[in-house]
Formats: C-alpha cells, structure tokens, sequence
C-alpha cells in the first residue's frame, strides 16, 4: 500500500517518513541540529517547492521542556517557532497546518506533523476537507495519502536511531528516508536513515 509520506508520534518517541513515487532521489542531512530532507546529488533538477524542507527539529521551551516537532514541509519551522515562544503543541499545529494548508499539488497532498515531548505527543494533519489536531497517548500515525486521519501504530523502537530505521523499514511502498527521535527529561535526539 502507498500512503506517502508519514509521521508516527507518542510519548517520548517519533518519525517520520519520506515515501515517494515522484521524487524518490531524496535524503535526510543533519544541518545544525535541524534535519532537514533534500535532493541527492544525483538527483534531477526540480522546482518544485514541496522536495526541500526541515523534517524534524529540536525546541527548547521556557515552560513545557524539551519537544522534537515533525514533519512533511515548511510547516515543522513555524510549529516548532510557536512552541519556543511558549504556545501549547495543540496550538502550533493548529494554527500553523491551518496557515499553510494542505500542499497545492496536483494531489492537494495533505501536510501531518507531530509535537513529541518526554511525556506528551500530538499529531495534526491539514487536509482540503479539515484540519484534524489530536493529543496522544501512544504511537499515532497519519499520512499524506490512504490513512490520513490519526490512527494506532505500533511502533517498537525506544530510541531515534531505531524509529528512523523502524519508520523506513515499515511496510508500505516507495520507502526513500527517514528521521527519528526520542525525548526525555535530558532533551531531544535526532537521528535519520537514508537506507545506506
């Protein structure tokens, strides 16, 4: 089954997942502690403005402690901006998939994006028929294409390394990159794998 693009949040633990039938020339690199998902060297030119964008980022916050935010696009950067000024996770997600909406695609591709904190989580998605924003308390996944309403997943890992491995390996079609990430009381890891 092809779902798209994917996150997968619950407390403490997230990923997310590029699939992708048109542009599968894609890797995850980490720039500054941002990853951030973009064309491979080998990859053809494109103009195409939903190729290229942050994936995951850490956020310190001054009241609600360390959160990883994660996504499909340039929404991650506005979510994760609202979180550092101290809007709740539902709050970012909202307001920002709402702002932005879904991708204007041929596809009108919808954007998902999860907040993980140590003991919180909350998946969002923006789709062209509603804006659905849930809080979590175990693993979640929504999609860009098939499950794009937030549903149970099982995801095993316990750690960012292994998420990104797990998200990548999962069973669905046109599997490209991942990221991963864990949070706890210490803070925020981040990992990814490019399937190399």
């Amino acid at each position: 089954m092809y779902i798209g693009r994917f996150v997968v949040v619950g407390p403490g633990i997230g990923a997310y997942r590029v699939s992708s039938r048109s542009f599968p020339n894609r890797r995850v690199v980490d720039r500054d502690d941002t990853l951030t998902v973009g064309p491979t060297p080998d990859a053809p030119e494109t103009d195409n403005p939903y190729v290229s964008y942050n994936c995951a980022r850490r956020v310190e916050t001054s009241t609600g402690g360390p959160l990883a935010v994660l996504g499909n696009g340039s929404h991650v950067d506005p979510i994760a901006e609202k979180l550092e000024v101290g809007y709740p996770a539902r709050d970012a997600l909202a307001t920002s998939l709402l702002a932005l909406d879904f991708e204007k695609d041929d596809y009108d591709t919808p954007r998902v994006a999860g907040v993980v904190g140590a003991e919180t989580a909350t998946v969002g998605t923006v789709r062209r028929d509603a804006l659905l924003v849930e809080s979590v308390d175990a693993p979640t996944l929504v999609a860009t294409y098939e499950r794009d309403a937030p549903a149970a997943y099982d995801l095993a890992a316990a750690d960012a390394d292994a998420a990104a491995s797990e998200v990548l390996d999962a069973d669905f079609e046109h599997p490209v990159c991942a990221a991963g990430a864990a949070v706890d009381a210490d803070g925020v890891s981040l990992a990814f794998d490019n399937g190399e």
